[in-house]
């Protein structure tokens, strides 16, 4: 490395997705169309819960919060790739791309906390429901948000201040269609060390542990509906439970396999698309699979409409 010891890198170039000329415009429009249904889907679920004091309930504050945690995640990345889908300039400034990879890690890290209360509030609701004003409090619940709040800004803050003090010298392409951690690591001239250990250390104690206490939440649920046998009762729980799990997995699934357990067989193609799962898919489902399903999220929407013909008609 001597003689190489300083940043010559002044931006980097992203490559994006690995999509032929000729389907560019087909992609593109694809994409676009995934990332309007996020914003449309999350500012919805937003604005209901601002309008409708029936949603006032911590359920509804933590899935607020997700809502625009996935607005925000979504808008880190999905803005850039567009943008370069229909431009010949791919570059990205280094001040650029490294405050690109300080929202992807907070926004990742927070949404990554907010399942966890999310699946704690279930749990509460399910297998304590003559408890459950009681243990959520409106002390805890204001703690179980801004935890995370606090939390993702420390270790999103962490990794970047790592990523700062390596040296990028003549290569600045980036094989991504964002400015990813470990394709920063592969690019750097630099010891590199440090920053691996605490991604599998931290990164592992951040990912890992909120995943198994979503599962042990769920497993849980399912364990008190199974107790008191009823067909409609187990079919809704195994609905509910399936489609939340879903989510869950896609999301959790791809960034243990990216992050803390990468294969070495992994190709640039598989890579980008497990990034697509968690960055594009997962955002664009949440709305669905948490909120815009919901009988009380209908009938929010059901009174917001109604007030507002009453307003026009009068």
């Amino acid at each position: 490395m001597t003689g190489r010891n300083q940043t010559t890198v002044s931006e980097f170039l992203l490559l994006g997705l690995p999509i032929k000329s000729e389907h560019q415009n087909l992609f593109y429009a694809l994409f676009l169309a995934m990332y309007i249904t996020t914003v449309l889907g999350n500012l919805l679920i937003l604005v209901l819960i601002c309008l409708d004091p029936h949603l006032h309930t911590p359920m509804y504050l933590f899935l607020s919060n997700l809502s625009f945690s996935d607005l925000c995640f979504s808008s880190v990345t999905m803005p850039k790739l567009l943008q370069n889908m229909q431009s010949q300039d791919l570059s990205i400034p280094y001040a650029g791309c490294l405050t690109q990879m300080y929202f992807f890690l907070f926004f990742a890290d927070l949404e990554d906390f907010l399942l966890v209360a999310m699946a704690y509030d279930r749990y509460v609701a399910i297998c304590f429901p003559l408890h459950y004003t009681t243990i959520m409090s409106p002390r805890l619940c204001l703690f179980l948000v801004v935890l995370p709040w606090v939390l993702t800004t420390f270790h999103a803050m962490l990794h970047t201040l790592l990523m700062a003090r390596l040296h990028f010298c003549e290569d600045n392409v980036i094989p991504h269609f964002f400015c990813d951690l470990s394709a920063l690591l592969k690019l750097s001239c630099s010891d590199t060390r440090v920053n691996e250990l605490v991604i599998f250390f931290v990164g592992g104690l951040i990912i890992v542990i909120p995943f198994l206490l979503i599962i042990t939440s769920y497993a849980q649920i399912m364990f008190s509906i199974l107790k008191v046998p009823s067909a409609k009762g187990i079919c809704k729980a195994f609905s509910t439970c399936g489609s939340h799990l879903t989510v869950v997995s896609l999301f959790y699934g791809t960034i243990i396999g990216l992050y803390i357990c990468p294969s070495a067989h992994n190709s640039i193609v598989k890579e980008t698309v497990m990034s697509m799962m968690y960055t594009v898919v997962a955002p664009m489902l949440n709305p669905f699979i948490y909120s815009l399903r919901n009988r009380d999220m209908k009938g929010a929407l059901r009174r917001v409409i109604c007030k507002k013909k009453n307003a026009f008609s009068l």
